[in-house]
């Protein structure tokens, strides 16, 4: 059970990663060149959302069953165990915490610019704390 949730954690966040970028350069190509706003617009922000909502709950899955979150008293001393017990997964629920504020702000808002805004925003910092607080050496 615990090789599957780990490769299924790896693959969907290469999917995530994918989508959170293209939608993070569409905010930002949507912002600076005033365009409209539409539904292939939403669809690609609403698809990195899905993904990284179901990263984030293969994620605490695999951090309740994993044998290298044990205790923080070791984990602290340790900078790997640090980074899986709690660097890692404090980071990753702020960055998702981030993109879904920027989803909910892009729905309230009246103007396009202001959509792509949003998102390019806060699509833009969770996808680089995410990049920040992957284990690269484990999942490359």
């Amino acid at each position: 059970m615990y090789t599957g949730l780990q490769h299924a954690h790896s693959f969907i966040a290469y999917a995530a990663l994918i989508l959170l970028i293209v939608a993070s350069i569409n905010g930002i190509i949507g912002m600076t060149s005033n365009k409209e706003f539409k539904e292939g617009d939403r669809k690609i922000a609403l698809f990195a959302l899905i993904f990284t909502h179901i990263q984030l709950l293969v994620g605490i899955i695999l951090y309740f069953v994993s044998p290298l979150v044990q205790s923080f008293s070791v984990a602290m001393k340790d900078s790997t165990l640090r980074l899986y017990a709690l660097e890692h997964p404090l980071i990753n629920i702020i960055a998702v915490v981030l993109i879904t504020i920027g989803f909910s702000k892009h729905k309230k808002a009246t103007t396009s610019k202001a959509k792509f805004k949003s998102i390019a925003i806060m699509y833009a910092i969770g996808t680089l704390l995410i990049l920040s607080r992957i284990p690269w050496s484990n999942w490359l």
